[in-house]
């Protein structure tokens, strides 16, 4: 979500073409979930461990915003700490890795087939997340230069690889049983590792950077992120041993409320960056990605409504799989989007124009894409995610198609101005 236009030291940063590869898989990948999901549409009628609906999860978590993020950390986090990426050949690995495994996986779970397919997609995902650890984790040695955001992304780390691991025993689980319950009892303990541990810890670790850094502002508060960091993993591994144990459901509101009180304190630390910007005006991709900060209210609150719901009358599948959309296809989505067009046209433009900037006049890297397509983009995407919500809730099929289709136009527009970045030629006057 996130790359690196936090400095063009040749020493620091990381070459793009060690990261538009992760970029472009991604932007793909955004276009195939959306896709997907216009054709499986009425699957989100239904129940939330539908074949369709894991494919186009999975597609979103890995495809989309795990693609992202791996990219963009092997650029942001050298800038963070202040050294150079271990191992440009350990990130083409990663990246070779994680590119074969997703589709595996994605193909095994559309067609419900866990056979050698979903293994081996499995065990790729493990692979690339063992060394993406292994390259980030020595280049922070090297470095020796603490820093709370690298230190969110790098626990976010371990706990993408725990996620990848339980998930990968899971799907060993059906042909031959390994825990006492099916995959299905599991699935919650998979997904909210992933949620919370991988994306929520690395996207609050790195939007606590570079939020402030795209409003202009000077404030900082390591002390505050430190708070985050603690509540967030205490309810996390406060959740882990619940699920294990089995108490009264309602005690599950424990760790929401740790990780709530986390959520409240980012949003603050993000308040007090908007009100000390330097920069008055604020751009439609800064305001998306503040918009993705107050999306992250919808999960919790639906969370709380299903754990009550769960204590007082049962399972509401419609609730669970509006959760999961408001994850994947709210905040995660929202954040990224807003992201993509504030980092990607920095990395273009330094690969570009880095070694031309006194020939001539150059353009602005916001110049590279189009902004009108941008808002349209977002007008799309904010559409076709409420009528989205709304088809779930009601079980209303054509309402999910037409959202459906409203994203894939949204998916479309994002791959057009991706496309024109990566096909940018250089412009000297």
């Amino acid at each position: 979500m996130l790359g690196a236009s936090l400095g063009t030291d040749p020493i620091k940063t990381t070459s793009y073409k060690v990261v538009l590869p992760f970029y472009t898989y991604a932007a793909l990948a955004f276009l195939a979930a959306t896709l997907l999901l216009l054709f499986s549409a009425p699957a989100f009628g239904r129940h939330y461990f539908h074949p369709h609906v894991l494919a186009v999860t999975h597609t979103m978590a890995l495809g989309w915003g795990t693609m992202v993020i791996l990219g963009a950390s092997h650029q942001l986090v050298p800038v963070l700490i202040e050294g150079k990426l271990y191992s440009n050949t350990l990130a083409y690995i990663s990246f070779a890795l994680a590119a074969v495994g997703i589709p595996l996986l994605v193909y095994a779970f559309y067609t419900f087939n866990m056979n050698w397919m979903a293994r081996r997609g499995g065990e790729l995902v493990i692979d690339a997340v063992v060394i993406y650890l292994i390259n980030l984790g020595i280049s922070m040695a090297k470095s020796k230069s603490e820093n709370v955001h690298a230190v969110f992304v790098f626990t976010a780390g371990l706990w993408l690889l725990i996620t990848t691991i339980v998930g990968l025993l899971l799907v060993y689980n059906f042909s031959m049983p390994m825990f006492a319950e099916d995959s299905l009892h599991y699935l919650s303990l998979h997904a909210h590792m992933g949620i919370i541990g991988w994306f929520l810890l690395l996207i609050i670790g790195v939007g606590s950077r570079l939020i402030p850094m795209f409003l202009i502002s000077k404030y900082t508060n390591s002390k505050l992120l430190w708070w985050v960091y603690a509540m967030i993993n205490t309810g996390l591994v406060g959740f882990v041993f619940m699920f294990v144990y089995s108490p009264p459901t309602y005690f599950y509101l424990l760790p929401v409320a740790a990780i709530s009180a986390a959520l409240l304190l980012f949003g603050n630390y993000c308040r007090m960056a908007y009100r000390q910007r330097l920069r008055k005006k604020v751009d439609e991709q800064v305001k998306i990605s503040v918009l993705s900060v107050m999306m992250m209210a919808l999960p919790v609150i639906l969370l709380i409504i299903i754990i009550i719901s769960l204590w007082a009358i049962g399972e509401n599948t419609r609730l669970v799989l509006a959760y999961g959309f408001t994850i994947f296809f709210g905040w995660i989505t929202a954040i990224i989007l807003g992201m993509t067009f504030k980092t990607l046209p920095f990395i273009i433009w330094n690969k570009i124009y880095h070694k031309k900037a006194g020939l001539g006049k150059t353009p602005n890297p916001k110049d590279l894409f189009s902004n009108t397509v941008f808002v349209r983009m977002a007008v799309f995407y904010l559409s076709g995610f409420v009528l989205f919500i709304a088809g779930i809730l009601s079980s209303m099929v054509v309402v999910l198609q037409i959202g459906a289709l409203v994203l894939l136009l949204a998916a479309g527009l994002y791959n057009f101005n991706v496309l024109k970045l990566l096909l940018h030629k250089p412009v000297i006057q």
